[in-house]
């Protein structure tokens, strides 16, 4: 008998949900979602070419990553898996922005967190980050909305909720 022990670490990560889900090319249609080269997108155009010589009908995606604006296209035969991330949206109300551009939310059950800084990197959310400083600076209070997919989080919307 060896007298050597063997310890096995499982690391856990959240409460099992997956970061994706598979789903069959054929059946991901335009403003849905699907990973394309590892990121999270939101599909922009579909076209689908008729079966050719090899019997299968190919699916041309165009889409766009969620969280930089940048523009990917993917083809792939329709009757083949995709991985579609499972994309989530929270309102926090907005208490404090700082210096860095770190922004104080506050979650539904009244804890806060500190972890998400304005969006920025495009140009459509360098315009958001700006408009959410200046309600923010005029004393409105906002309630911003995230974004999640695939372990990252960005704001990407505002409303001002006392109007």
């Amino acid at each position: 008998m060896a007298s050597e022990e063997h310890h096995e670490t499982f690391e856990s990560t959240d409460a099992g949900a997956s970061l994706t889900y598979p789903q069959q090319a054929g059946s991901i249609r335009k403003n849905g979602f699907m990973v394309a080269k590892g990121r999270p997108c939101k599909v922009v155009d579909v076209s689908t070419s008729k079966t050719g010589k090899h019997g299968h009908a190919k699916c041309n995606f165009v889409c766009v990553d969620i969280f930089t604006g940048k523009k990917y296209e993917e083809m792939t035969p329709s009757s083949h898996n995709m991985d579609v991330p499972n994309v989530s949206r929270a309102e926090y109300t907005l208490l404090d922005i700082n210096e860095e551009g770190f922004c104080t939310l506050m979650l539904e059950n009244g804890d806060t967190r500190e972890d998400l800084m304005l969006p920025k990197g495009t140009e459509e959310s360098d315009k958001l980050a700006e408009t959410i400083r200046e309600q923010f600076a005029s004393g409105q209070e906002l309630a911003v909305g995230v974004l999640k997919a695939m372990g990252e989080e960005m704001i990407n919307s505002v409303k001002v909720v006392n109007a």
